[in-house]
């Protein structure tokens, strides 16, 4: 019996094992640090904030950016080596600071904040700028999870409920609906319904422009225009969506009684909200398939 020669292969596990090591143990050793780093600060949105129906989405919002940067890791990874040293650095400095303050000062849009700035400098210190062009996308949809100024969502949710609320009313009086409203508040039948932030705010309108960029990421239509037109539309057609919903819950409620429609709030609203948003983006990229199909 011959005896099998395995210098070769322990040569060739001897040649990639430390390759491997040199290229995987920094980002580990970085993740690690993140995780402890942001643990205190996504504990309290998960017990606080985020526990919401206001900012419910940002739980999916992270999950969905961890999953886009976990798809994106191994282009990054494959990237040659150019790392932006000073670029990187700076970012660095300015989202340590960012965190610090933030986290002191209980002001999150810094504290959520500095994770995209610090995910964008490690990237560039380990990688360099073409790495972290693979990462645009990911690092913008995190934009999406960081709680918005209280001052400024109050400002732009009033006439949002508003505007939401005429529009139910006009589509249910149309159609023969005993309704009418008194600013945000609806009346139809016997039942009063208030228009909620929940139902129609700005951060409701900021979840359902985080889902139609996400579409668009994903069906990476090759037209520049149908891309640019149907983002353009993700304002509207979250819009639309939004009255959809409140149509939903004022017709429950009117059927079906009070208890009926509060349980549908706290249950299937929020499954019909983005549905309905779901269904008209792909409905109108539909319809902007057809009309730029016909002018080519």
């Amino acid at each position: 019996m011959t005896k099998i020669n395995s210098a070769p292969i322990d040569n060739i596990a001897t040649i990639f094992k430390p390759s491997i090591t040199k290229i995987i143990a920094p980002w580990a050793v970085t993740l690690i640090g993140l995780v402890g780093m942001y643990f205190p600060t996504f504990r309290d949105l998960f017990n606080g904030l985020w526990a919401g129906d206001q900012q419910g989405h940002g739980p999916i919002v992270l999950a969905v950016s961890i999953w886009l940067l976990g798809k994106k890791a191994p282009q990054v990874i494959e990237t040659p080596l150019r790392p932006a040293f000073v670029i990187g650095w700076s970012l660095l400095i300015f989202g340590s600071l960012l965190y610090i303050i933030g986290r002191s000062q209980n002001i999150l849009i810094f504290e959520v904040g500095s994770l995209i700035v610090m995910t964008a400098s490690i990237t560039l210190i380990l990688r360099g700028m073409e790495a972290l062009k693979h990462l645009w996308f990911p690092l913008v949809f995190m934009v999406f999870m960081i709680p918005l100024p209280g001052v400024f969502v109050d400002a732009m949710t009033q006439p949002m409920k508003t505007a939401v609320s005429y529009a139910v009313e006009s589509a249910l009086y149309a159609v023969g609906y005993p309704i009418s409203r008194s600013g945000v508040i609806l009346q139809i039948g016997q039942y009063q319904l208030l228009v909620a932030d929940a139902c129609a705010g700005l951060n409701t309108l900021f979840t359902l422009e985080a889902l139609g960029l996400l579409y668009l990421n994903l069906v990476k239509h090759e037209s520049v225009a149908r891309n640019i037109i149907l983002a353009i539309c993700i304002v509207p057609i979250s819009f639309a969506a939004n009255i959809i919903r409140v149509i939903a819950l004022t017709l429950i409620t009117y059927h079906l009684g009070d208890e009926a429609g509060q349980g549908f709030l706290h249950g299937f609203a929020g499954m019909v909200l983005f549905m309905a948003a779901l269904l008209l983006i792909i409905l109108f990229d539909g319809f902007l398939r057809i009309i730029l199909a016909r002018k080519s």
